[in-house]
C-alpha cells in the first residue's frame, strides 16, 4: 500500500499549523509574505546535518526577507527536543515549529524513517521521524517549488536557493512541474 502523497505546483497545499518554540502557533494560512513562505521540514534534534542546515538558514534569513520570503523550520519532534534544537543549535530568529504529526507529514509528501538508535552525536532517534523537505508556497497557498528527500544528505543549499530566487523574481519565472497527467497533455 502506497500512502505517499504528491503535491503539484500551482495547486493548493494542505493546511498546516504547529506550535512554536517560545510559545504561540505558526499557521500557514495566516502568513502574508510578499512572495513566498519557505517551509523547511527537518528530521529533528537527533540530526547533526539538520543543525548545520538550520544554522545556515538562520544566518541567511535577512537575505530571504529582502526577497519577500518568510521562513519556518518544522519537525515531528516534541516540545522538549524542539527547545533543545533552538538552544543547543544556537538558532536565533528562525521560527521552530514542532509536533508535526506523521499523518500531516504524509499530506506534504514527506518520507518517514524508523530509528536506527543513536546518531553520530549520541542522540537517540525517535521511533519514527520525518525526512527533509523544502516547500515554497505563494501567498495564495499554492505550491511554487518543492524538494523532498529520503536521506539527510545533499540538500539544496540556501545560497543556491537565493541565487535561484533572483532569477524567479527578476523574470517572473512560472512554477514548473505542474503537469499531472502527461498523457492528456501530450494528446492536446
Amino acid at each position: 500500500m502506497n500512502a505517499h502523497t504528491t503535491l503539484f505546483p500551482r495547486q493548493s497545499v494542505p493546511e498546516l499549523s504547529v506550535p512554536t518554540v517560545g510559545g504561540g502557533t505558526w499557521t500557514l494560512g495566516e502568513q502574508s509574505p510578499e512572495n513566498f513562505t519557505m517551509i523547511v521540514f527537518y528530521r529533528g534534534y537527533h540530526c547533526p546535518i539538520c543543525a548545520r542546515y538550520l544554522g545556515d538558514l538562520d544566518a541567511k534569513l535577512g537575505k530571504f526577507a529582502d526577497k519577500g520570503v518568510t521562513a519556518v523550520a518544522i519537525s515531528s519532534d516534541g516540545q522538549d527536543r524542539a527547545d533543545k534544537t533552538r538552544e543547543e543549535w544556537k538558532i536565533g530568529t528562525l521560527p521552530i515549529g514542532y509536533g508535526l504529526s506523521l499523518d500531516e507529514a504524509r499530506k506534504w509528501g514527506l518520507f518517514i524513517s524508523t530509528s536506527k538508535g543513536k546518531t553520530s552525536i549520541g542522540v537517540e532517534e525517535p521511533p519514527l521521524f520525518i525526512e527533509p523537505g523544502i516547500f515554497f508556497v505563494r501567498p495564495d497557498n499554492t505550491l511554487y517549488w518543492s524538494s523532498i528527500q529520503t536521506m539527510p544528505f545533499a540538500r539544496p543549499g540556501f545560497a543556491d536557493i537565493l541565487a535561484g530566487l533572483n532569477i524567479v523574481l527578476e523574470h517572473d519565472y512560472p512554477a514548473r512541474g505542474q503537469v499531472i497527467d502527461h498523457r492528456a497533455e501530450a494528446a492536446e
